[in-house]
């Protein structure tokens, strides 16, 4: 369920509603909108008949059933877009970011010239492996530690705040010392222990899709990590398994308009993934836009023919450049603004 406060009730009645919630053996979650707070109420299954009746207190509108699984990740809990703040950088609302870097940190040279290239041609958030889940067991794994030690000082020496993905939940502590965004792969998507140990980190979550999820299931791993406490979410789309072998995987672009109808939570878009080879990755990033799409994840290597890891669907540098300048007119067209690191430093 939700209380829907009266418009302009101070903090201090909201506060109070929400003592009286979790005196009823409930959680409490609120969602301060622009006129009026929204509380969620979580958990519980004795005599809901309490809840309801908190809407004859002063300064509640009204106490409204979510019908959907998904309570706190759903617009009736947060009718508005969520605008996530990283390092002075905003992904949701009119904003567009570029995520981009290698699939993996290879060698502290090539990540470092990774990130020289992608800033210098516009992107604002550095991705890059140091623990990489790989179907074969002998194929190229990450440099753990000595990656995220090697994220951390491209971030110092280039600004750009980093994004690896963490596979294990006995890393959270590890990888969260060291990043800014923790990304959870495809394969991870219902590795619900994870989740819920991600739940208590203080740093946005990056939730990719996984290859066979549905669009409920995905807004359920998402309400794992919320009910957990941790709310700043952002949802990548990265391509579904379908009979088409043309690709890599089908990018499901319907999935974007549908989750800004479903969801208040960001939606970016991960081209390379979803099609697997970089001549389609530019005019999958193009589509995205028009979809909806609050940002775009590509990979891209200095040298993709000597790349460890997913060298084929990697964007060259000078293809990057071509990319980003052609993006422009559609974010444009899109009522959006592309963010600039600028922002960052006006912070």
């Amino acid at each position: 369920m939700i209380v829907v406060m009266r418009k302009k009730a101070s903090d201090e009645s909201v506060g109070r509603i929400v003592t009286k919630i979790q005196e009823l053996g409930f959680q409490a979650h609120v969602s301060k909108g622009v006129e009026r707070s929204i509380i969620g109420v979580i958990g519980g299954v004795d005599d809901k008949t309490k809840i309801e009746n908190l809407a004859n207190l002063s300064d509640v509108e009204s106490v409204v059933p979510i019908m959907k699984k998904y309570k706190l990740a759903s617009r009736e809990f947060h009718p508005d877009d969520s605008v996530i703040n990283i390092r002075g950088l905003k992904i949701g609302g009119d904003n567009f970011v570029v995520v981009a870097g290698p699939c993996s940190v290879e060698s502290r040279e090539q990540l470092l010239e990774s990130a020289e290239i992608v800033k210098k041609y516009g992107a604002v958030f550095l991705r890059g492996g140091a623990f990489k889940p790989r179907t074969s067991p002998y194929s190229f794994q990450g440099l753990e530690e000595l990656g995220l030690k090697i994220l951390a000082e491209a971030r110092e020496t280039y600004g750009l705040p980093i994004v690896t993905e963490i596979m294990n939940p006995r890393d959270i502590d590890l990888v969260a010392e060291y990043t800014d965004v923790l990304q959870v792969g495809a394969r991870n998507i219902q590795n619900f222990s994870l989740l819920k140990e991600l739940g208590r980190v203080r740093k946005p979550i990056l939730l990719k899709r996984g290859m066979m999820t549905t669009i409920e299931e995905w807004l359920m791993s998402a309400e794992y990590v919320m009910a957990g406490g941790n709310e700043e979410i952002v949802l990548c789309e990265r391509g579904i398994r379908t009979f088409e072998t043309a690709s890599r995987n089908t990018l499901d672009l319907s999935a974007v308009p549908i989750l800004k109808e479903k969801t208040h939570l960001p939606v970016i878009v991960d081209p390379s993934h979803a099609v697997g080879y970089w001549q389609f990755v530019s005019p999958l990033a193009k589509a995205a836009v028009a979809a909806g799409a609050d940002g775009i994840m590509v990979e891209v290597h200095p040298r993709p023919e000597e790349a460890l890891s997913d060298g084929g669907q990697s964007l060259k540098p000078e293809r990057f450049d071509r990319m980003m300048q052609e993006l422009k007119p559609f974010i444009t067209a899109a009522g959006k603004r592309m963010v600039s690191l600028d922002e960052k430093s006006n912070a």
